[in-house]
């Protein structure tokens, strides 16, 4: 019963509690039960994105930024990173909302309002639509955007034809590749190269 349970995404959100959500699922199954007359039955879950959720964190590389002016006086800085939809669709697709830091080196206190947008030239391609961020963000910065475990690999695509980057493992201050970076020639793949065959009736 249930499934894909939520996950803290943002640092004002609640971790998924499953001493909590099992005590109230029993109860609800119970008083159901009761009340039409039925066996308790043996109840299972799949919690999903519960577990696999918080456990990846995608880094992304800052390609470029600029100023835009908003109307009246507000400016937003435009942070553009080396991948986007193609592998976290969810907040083009139904607005998921994440969390950011920068990974490589310790940030200026001073932050800005900043919009981390993909790659793709698409005008949906946005990882975070709204949020305070470092004023010296800079080309070669590293981002890291925790909590991207569920739904991000498993809905990534080749979009634009770019490749789905690398998955690490780490674990106890070692890393190792679980799943390679994908190379042109992955996308080049499926191409087949053979004689044109006649389309005429009989042939």
């Amino acid at each position: 019963m249930g499934g894909g349970y939520g996950i803290a995404y943002l640092s004002n959100e609640v971790t998924f509690s499953p001493d909590e959500a099992m005590e109230n699922l029993a109860r609800v199954v119970k008083a159901q039960c009761t009340e039409f007359g039925l066996a308790i039955p043996r109840v299972s879950i799949e919690p999903g994105r519960a577990i696999v959720g918080p456990t990846t964190c995608t880094l992304y590389e800052v390609g470029t930024t600029k100023e835009v002016r908003l109307d009246g006086e507000k400016v937003r800085n435009y942070i553009s990173v080396d991948g986007g939809m193609s592998d976290n669709i969810r907040p083009a697709l139904y607005g998921a909302h994440y969390s950011v830091a920068l990974a490589n080196r310790t940030p200026s206190p001073r932050t800005r309002s900043s919009r981390i947008v993909g790659k793709h030239c698409e005008s949906g391609d946005i990882l975070i639509s709204e949020v305070e961020f470092a004023d010296d963000v800079q080309p070669g910065d590293l981002l890291a955007m925790p909590a991207t475990g569920a739904y991000g690999r498993s809905m990534a695509s080749n979009y634009n034809h770019l490749p789905r980057p690398a998955v690490v493992a780490v674990k106890d201050g070692t890393a190792r590749v679980i799943l390679r970076r994908e190379t042109s020639t992955d996308l080049l793949a499926l191409d087949v190269d053979e004689a044109p065959r006649s389309m005429k009736r009989g042939k």
